[in-house]
């Protein structure tokens, strides 16, 4: 059974058109590619709703899920820089665990 995902391009280029014009610009880059992976949304998202409060951004933060190819490009981009589990953490607000979860399973 083929499990099927939202249209992340879709429903960012309406908001994006709809509530926040201004700021397209800054997303076409990530808007122009064929798929986007759960990272371009990530990046969307930050970029449409910088003024988020502090409350609701560690709740989001609970809620995200990652596909494989992520996963792949953090542990990809950790090792590129050369970046701790707690460094990578910082940078992409994940949990330590999580990292070395996904190492485990991703025989790093």
């Amino acid at each position: 059974m083929e499990r099927l995902t939202p249209n992340y391009k879709k429903i960012y280029t309406d908001l994006i058109m709809k509530k926040h014009p201004e700021k397209y610009k800054w997303c076409y880059s990530i808007l122009q590619k064929e798929v986007l992976c759960i990272f371009d949304v990530i990046k969307l998202n930050q970029i449409v709703f910088t003024t988020e409060n502090l409350e609701i951004s560690l709740f989001n933060q609970k809620l995200r899920a990652y596909d494989k190819a992520t996963i792949l490009y953090i542990l990809e981009y950790q090792k590129k820089n050369k970046y701790t589990n707690i460094a990578l953490a910082h940078k992409f607000k994940l949990s330590r665990n999580s990292i070395a979860r996904w190492e485990k399973m991703f025989d790093k």
